[in-house]
């Protein structure tokens, strides 16, 4: 019972991978070219999100601000959910659904790309958060799942993997966060070496 158990697992991870790959590899390799024209600028990322996508936006921000897989210099990226004294006080005199968007009021200058991670689309402090960076002339992409719920709608670019289970779901948005991180390294530091 358990081996049929693992072997489900990774039979519907591959066919998430593959469909994600079909289904979605182009607009995310629109959405790197976005980011590296971002960076390029001298502009920031600013990211965003709940719970596990919390995790996978300081992840996404750790890796550029420190490194993928190459020495260089480091790139401005921001995680919304990391300095945690602002967004409990926020969420204590505005609300829980202000945390982001507060925060992107403040940090967010024209140019700067914000980028919200969700598995569902559906928490409304990450519309929100949208609605705010459009407002502050920031280009928005979402990465999230299932049918992306009304954060499609408000982003200006959603990459939505084409899955219904979370941790699938969970698993593509690192596979395109670490696609994201090695495409702007070889872009923006085609000399440098590998660490």
């Amino acid at each position: 019972m358990p081996s049929d158990t693992v072997s489900d697992y990774f039979r519907g991870l591959r066919e998430t991978l593959e469909r994600t790959e079909r289904e979605i590899g182009k607009e995310i390799a629109r959405c790197a070219r976005l980011l590296i024209g971002t960076l390029r600028r001298g502009n920031k990322l600013l990211l965003m999100g709940n719970g596990g996508s919390a995790a996978d936006a300081e992840h996404f921000a750790a890796e550029l601000v420190g490194r993928f897989l190459k020495n260089r210099a480091g790139l401005p990226a921001v995680a919304l959910t990391s300095n945690s004294a602002a967004v409990t006080a926020i969420a204590n005199d505005f609300g829980f659904d202000a945390v982001f968007s507060r925060q992107i009021e403040a940090l967010a200058v024209p140019g700067d790309l914000v980028f919200a991670i969700s598995t569902s689309g559906r928490s409304p402090n990450i519309t929100q958060g949208i609605t705010a960076a459009r407002q502050r002339g920031c280009v928005t992409v979402a990465l999230l799942g299932k049918d992306g719920g009304e954060t499609a709608g408000a982003a200006d670019h959603a990459l939505i993997i084409p899955a219904h289970l979370t941790p699938h779901i969970q698993e593509m948005h690192i596979v395109v966060i670490h696609l994201l991180c090695q495409t702007v390294e070889e872009a923006l530091f085609p000399t440098e070496g590998e660490a």
